[in-house]
């Protein structure tokens, strides 16, 4: 099985990106031979299971040294994934992504360890960071041009 990191907004960004990279996730267990990394369920997952009750919208301005250690956490984590077990990452570039932070550590982190990207975006290459191309490995307008590219693509 091959994985696949779901990298994009989710601070800034309509209901943290989870509608996207919940429609893309069943896509990918659908076709088979993808295992599936969505950081909405894993940071989820990682709040219940060692932070039970944090809520990070708000401790962000009220305990801002505990917030920081928890979004560390979540940060190696997610890391790791990327380095260590994923095979590609898909990201969705988007507004959300733009304004953030993660999306763009998470594709530099992939580009390091020659994982490959393949970026979903409606904005104009003019208007990416130059940064962020240079982690791109392929950019596609919609999700369903990524989806027949993949369909089509030998095994990385």
């Amino acid at each position: 099985m091959r994985q696949v990191y779901l990298s994009g907004g989710m601070e800034y960004a309509h209901d943290e990106g989870r509608s996207w990279r919940s429609a893309l996730q069943e896509w990918f267990e659908r076709e088979g031979e993808w295992t599936v990394f969505n950081p909405n369920a894993e940071s989820m997952r990682l709040l219940r299971e060692e932070f039970a009750g944090a809520d990070l919208r708000a401790m962000k301005p009220r305990d801002p040294a505990r917030y920081r250690s928890i979004v560390s956490r979540i940060v190696l984590h997610d890391a790791r994934e990327i380095a260590e077990r994923s095979d590609l990452v898909v990201c969705l570039w988007d507004e959300a992504a733009a304004r953030g932070a993660g999306t763009k550590g998470e594709l530099t982190i992939a580009r390091y360890f020659g994982k490959p990207v393949y970026m979903v975006t409606a904005v104009p290459q003019t208007e990416i960071p130059g940064w962020v191309l240079g982690c791109v490995t392929e950019i596609f307008p919609d999700f369903e041009s990524l989806q027949s590219f993949l369909r089509r693509r030998p095994a990385p």
